[in-house]
């Protein structure tokens, strides 16, 4: 994937707090992140996919490639995933958008987004437009390079939600935990 690592340094450098990441996911935390997901998940969004490496992961696991829907703001980002997953679903478009593009009863979100680097209201609207497209039970999966989880214990409790503390992931850059979020 080295296209995919020199286009993601042309966006780091071009816009650095778009990306806010030093490096791309590495294979073992898009892995992480994919586990538990399959054919029998349904549908799937991906908040967030950059280059394309959860995505990969995603599909790997055994999601059907019709089943992704991904939403992406960067425009390069955008292209490269077009070209790479074409028979995905793709909207140039913030996640906080999701519920008005998808239907509810997504299997999964999978989210790459910095949300600890977010301020608090837009995190939530992220957060709460995951949840209002997942089916019951179903997991907001999302990772964080930080010691506590990505979503704050008060946004957890008014949003009723459960987490779970999933894998750390020592090979990525830096290190990630994944964690798995299900309204209770």
């Amino acid at each position: 994937m080295a296209t995919d690592l020199s286009l993601f340094r042309r966006r780091l450098l071009q816009n650095p707090k778009q990306v806010s990441a030093i490096a791309p996911s590495s294979r073992a935390l898009a892995r992480a992140m994919a586990d538990g997901l399959g054919p029998q998940t349904g549908r799937v969004v991906e908040f967030g996919p950059g280059t394309g490496r959860l995505t990969q992961a995603i599909i790997d696991a055994g999601v059907a490639p019709e089943n992704l829907i991904m939403f992406e703001l960067d425009t390069h980002f955008a292209s490269h995933l077009r070209n790479t997953f074409p028979h995905s679903v793709l909207h140039l478009a913030g996640a906080e958008t999701a519920p008005d593009r998808v239907a509810p009863g997504v299997g999964a979100v999978v989210s790459g987004l910095p949300l600890l680097s977010m301020p608090h209201e837009v995190r939530h609207a992220i957060v709460s437009a995951a949840f209002r497209i997942l089916a019951p039970g179903a997991p907001f999966i999302q990772f964080t390079y930080g010691s506590k989880p990505p979503i704050p214990a008060a946004m957890i409790a008014a949003l009723g939600l459960s987490v779970e503390i999933g894998a750390k992931v020592w090979a990525n850059l830096p290190p990630a935990r994944v964690y798995r979020f299900r309204r209770l």
